[in-house]
């Protein structure tokens, strides 16, 4: 039987109302994202290599807000 990994949601230091983006790692090499206002919603899913990039493209200016 495989053990499942339940999930350590973190929000960031910056969420500062309640309604933000939430990551875990689970299993070692899989990143989970979720909506804090919708925790019961399915979470996106996403590789290291993914996650990686991702924050790599954000570091160096890629994404605007």
């Amino acid at each position: 039987m495989n053990s499942v990994s339940v999930p350590a949601w973190q929000k960031s230091s910056k969420c500062a109302n309640g309604n933000c983006v939430e990551v875990a790692r689970v299993d070692g090499d899989t990143y989970l994202i979720r909506d804090s206002k919708r925790p019961d919603s399915p979470a996106l899913s996403f590789t290291v290599e993914e996650w990686t990039a991702f924050v790599e493209g954000v570091q160096a200016g890629e994404f605007r807000f």
